[in-house]
């Protein structure tokens, strides 16, 4: 939408950040078998603009889990409109950390609490 651009019609990166949490997010929580809040967000790269009619695709995977953390390394892809290929255009490691009914960390199942 226009206001998610800039002038040029590129996307701006703080929407493309928050889609590649949502998308982190999913394995996070699935791993934690509940609620997670977003930590860190490592090493981001924006390798290429994401223009308007662009189509998004994203992908996360668990790189590492801890007593109460989780790293999911997302990347995000594009293909241009009219285009058949796929380039990547930003990747980054994201860190979430399971989070109990009291709002604290929490360990991971099958973590033993502290």
């Amino acid at each position: 939408m226009p206001a998610d651009t800039n002038p040029e019609g590129d996307i701006f990166g703080g929407w493309l950040l928050a889609q590649m949490d949502i998308a982190g997010a999913t394995p996070a929580f699935a791993l934690a078998q509940g609620r997670c809040a977003t930590v860190a967000v490592d090493a981001m790269v924006f390798h290429q603009p994401v223009s308007v009619g662009d189509e998004v695709s994203i992908y996360a995977r668990v790189v590492r889990a801890g007593r109460t953390s989780i790293r999911v390394h997302v990347e995000a892809w594009k293909r241009p409109r009219y285009a058949e290929h796929v380039i990547r255009v930003t990747e980054g490691v994201f860190t979430y950390v399971a989070i109990g009914p009291d709002g604290k960390p929490r360990p991971l199942p099958g973590q033993a609490a502290a």
